[in-house]
C-alpha cells in the first residue's frame, strides 16, 4: 500500500509540473500574441497643469476657510474673470491680438539599463514639435543610473532635437541622472537637481564573466572560431589573453573618450578632466562643480511657471498585456528582496544614511 502512494505521489507531481508548464507556455503565447496587437494601442495622454493645481488650490481652500471667506474668494475671482474678458473683448474690437502665453510641456524619463523609455520619449517630442513654438519650453523630469551607451545616445539625440528647433530646453533630475543619464541630462540649456540628488559618473563599465578554469576542472573544451584578429576580445567560455584584455580596455578607453568629448560639447564651462573621473556627486557639490545649474526640484520649477504659462504634461501610454504584468511581479519580487538583503547589509555596517 505505501508503495502505491509512493507511485501516485510521483505521478501527481509529474501531472502537476506538466500542466504548470503547458499554462505557463500558452500564457507566454498569448503574452506575445497580445504584445503585437498593443503597439496599435498606444494612446496619446494629455494633462493640463495648470487646471489640476488650481482644482487642488481649491480643494483645500473649501476646507480651511470659513463659508463667508470661501464664498468672497469665489466671489472675487469671478469678478477678475469678467474684467478679463472685458478687457480681451475691447482688444479684439481695436483688431489687437491676444498676447501670446508660452507653453511648458512637461515630459517624464524613468531610465534603465536599456534605456526602454525612448520610443515613448521619441514619441513625445515629435508630437511636442509639431505644435511648439520659439517662445515655448520643454520640461524632462527625468531619473535614471544609465546604462548601455549606444542606447542612452539615442535618447540624447532625441533631446537635441527640441534645442535644434530653437525651443529652450529644462531637464530636472529629482534623485538620479548618472553615467547614461548625464548623458541625457547634459544636451539640457538648463539642468536642475534636487539637493540629494544625485549626478555624474562620467565614466565606462564593463564586466565579462569567465568560466573558463571551471569548465577545465570539469575536462569541457569549448573551441572559439573567430575570423578577424579583434572579432572578439573577451569571452566567457575560452581562455582570455592579455592581448584581448589590452584591446577590451582600449576600446572602453575610447567610449569613454567620446562621453567626455560629448559633454564637454553641451557644457563647455565644465573641467572636464575633473568631472569625468567616473565619480558621482550629490546636487551641492554637483552646482559647485559646474554639473548642473541651479538646485530646485521639478515641482518648484512647475510652480514657478504656473502663474505665467500654460503647463501640459504629455505621456505615451501603452496598455499592459500578460507579459508585462508578469515581468512586473518577477521585477517587483526580485526588487523587494534585494531591498532587503541591501538593507541588512548597509545597516550592519554602517553604509545606510
Amino acid at each position: 500500500m505505501a508503495h502505491f502512494f509512493i507511485e501516485y505521489g510521483l505521478f501527481a507531481a509529474k501531472m502537476l509540473t506538466l500542466v504548470v508548464l503547458i499554462v505557463v507556455s500558452i500564457g507566454f503565447i498569448i503574452a506575445m500574441a497580445a504584445s503585437k496587437v498593443q503597439k496599435n494601442r498606444e494612446t496619446l495622454e494629455i494633462e493640463n497643469i495648470n487646471d489640476k493645481l488650481e482644482e487642488f488650490q481649491d480643494a483645500l481652500e473649501s476646507e480651511i476657510l470659513s463659508k463667508e471667506e470661501y464664498k468672497a474668494l469665489i466671489k472675487q475671482r469671478k469678478k477678475s474673470d469678467r474684467q478679463e474678458r472685458k478687457e480681451r473683448k475691447a482688444r479684439l474690437k481695436l483688431g489687437e491680438e491676444d498676447p501670446y502665453r508660452p507653453r511648458l510641456f512637461v515630459i517624464r524619463f524613468e531610465g534603465d539599463i536599456h534605456a526602454s523609455e525612448v520610443e515613448n520619449l521619441r514619441e513625445a517630442i515629435t508630437t511636442i514639435l509639431c505644435v511648439a513654438k520659439e517662445m515655448d519650453e520643454v520640461l524632462l523630469i527625468m531619473e535614471s543610473g544609465g546604462g548601455i551607451v549606444h542606447n542612452y545616445g539615442l535618447a540624447a539625440s532625441q533631446l537635441s532635437r527640441v534645442k535644434s528647433k530653437n525651443i529652450k530646453l529644462t531637464i530636472a533630475v529629482d534623485l538620479i541622472a548618472a553615467s547614461g543619464g548625464y548623458m541625457m541630462a547634459c544636451v539640457a540649456d538648463k539642468i536642475l537637481a534636487a539637493p540629494f540628488a544625485l549626478l555624474g559618473s562620467i565614466g565606462v563599465l564593463a564586466e565579462v564573466p569567465n568560466f573558463y578554469n571551471l569548465l577545465k576542472k570539469h575536462n569541457i573544451e569549448i573551441e572559439h572560431h573567430t575570423a578577424g584578429e579583434y572579432k572578439t576580445t573577451l569571452t566567457m567560455l575560452a581562455k582570455n589573453t592579455d592581448k584581448g584584455r589590452d584591446k577590451f580596455q582600449e576600446e572602453l578607453q575610447d567610449v569613454h573618450i567620446l562621453f567626455k568629448k560629448f559633454v564637454s560639447e553641451n557644457r563647455s564651462q565644465l573641467d572636464i578632466d575633473k568631472v569625468a573621473t567616473g565619480e558621482a556627486w550629490y546636487g551641492s557639490k554637483a552646482l559647485e562643480l559646474g554639473l548642473v545649474d541651479e538646485i530646485k526640484t521639478s515641482d518648484d520649477y512647475i510652480l514657478e511657471k504656473n502663474a505665467d504659462m500654460d503647463i501640459f504634461e504629455v505621456s505615451i501610454q501603452v496598455p499592459e498585456g500578460l507579459r508585462d504584468k508578469i515581468h512586473a511581479l518577477l521585477y517587483k519580487s526580485v526588487s523587494s528582496v534585494l531591498e532587503k538583503v541591501w538593507y541588512k547589509f548597509s545597516h550592519r555596517f554602517n553604509f545606510i544614511s
